[in-house]
């Protein structure tokens, strides 16, 4: 008989961190999946563990994750879903609780239906025929790039005339970075507007070295768009974010703030540098990416089902 389904809670976190870095040897070939970004989700401030998250085992053996996020407060639900091959079956039963709760959760919000999002690996562990059977469908994919640096041949880029870059260094700083990214990105598919506490949580602020966030403007119009990069991710630098405001595109500032965090990981010795970026960006973004010579880690489709 199947072991019973039980919710998540933070001290569970390092046994999703194995499941989750067991999923990624399979579909990427490494494990990339860190502690603190697992324990990040599992406080998420939409998600209330006892009703959003899932876990199945294999006798003592964790075998499927789920986490469900509400950042919509409306009818878009957003859903994680892990799990390992030779255990499908246990994974639909944790899809089937799933589904459940975006309904409820999207009708607690006064929406006729859900639509729900799933992230996942274009190879992945889960069987894609039996979400497809259950009306899922990819509706985006997005490409996970990544680029060598060196401290030798990515230095800081002289920044050119009327055009400045600077830390993030103050908490007015911080709030600035939230007023351009929700500037920069509005138009983005499926953004989520974000109040500020709310965007902190989502940045894991807690834990970010805003060292590594920085902030573009020009003479005439100002703060236009900023960068923010990670960098305590085990297997490389990562950069979250990078936006420019529409009336400042087309003036080389994305590529800037883009070799600037190369020269900055760089010189703390890393020596890979990654990010994500939706393949459908009408913003020029996939091409930028392109050259200035980051190439195709892994690709995520991302899933859509409509309930209700």
């Amino acid at each position: 008989m199947s072991n019973p389904l039980r919710p998540a809670a933070l001290s569970d976190a390092p046994a999703i961190t194995a499941l989750l870095n067991a999923v990624d040897e399979i579909e990427i070939g490494r494990p990339e999946t860190d502690l603190h970004t697992v324990e990040a989700d599992l406080k998420h401030p939409g998600t209330d563990l006892e009703r959003d998250s899932w876990l199945a085992f294999d006798g003592d053996r964790l075998v499927v994750y789920g986490l469900l996020w509400d950042e919509s407060e409306g009818e878009r639900i957003d859903i994680d879903h892990y799990v390992l091959p030779d255990h499908q079956q246990a994974g639909m039963r944790v899809l089937d609780a799933m589904e459940a709760r975006a309904l409820e959760k999207a009708r607690d919000n006064g929406a006729q239906r859900a639509v729900v999002h799933l992230h996942l690996n274009v190879r992945p562990t889960l069987d894609t025929g039996l979400i497809e059977a259950r009306g899922w469908q990819v509706v985006r994919r997005y490409h996970v790039l990544r680029r060598p640096v060196d401290p030798a041949a990515d230095l800081a880029p002289q920044a050119p005339a009327g055009v400045r870059i600077r830390a993030c260094a103050s908490e007015a700083d911080q709030a600035r970075v939230h007023e351009l990214y929700q500037a920069s990105f509005a138009r983005h598919f499926d953004f989520q507007p974000r109040d500020y506490p709310s965007w902190l949580h989502d940045i894991d602020a807690e834990q970010l070295d805003w060292s590594l966030v920085w902030i573009v403007g020009v003479d005439d119009l100002g703060d236009v768009g900023f960068l923010l990069a990670r960098g305590d991710r085990e297997a490389m630098g990562w950069i979250r974010s990078i936006g420019v405001l529409p009336e400042a595109r087309g003036r080389g500032l994305g590529g800037l703030l883009l070799r600037h965090a190369f020269a900055a990981f760089a010189a703390k010795g890393r020596d890979m540098v990654g990010l994500g970026v939706d393949t459908a960006n009408a913003t020029g973004a996939p091409e930028l990416y392109a050259r200035h010579g980051m190439t195709l880690h892994y690709a995520v489709d991302t899933w859509e089902t409509v309930l209700g």
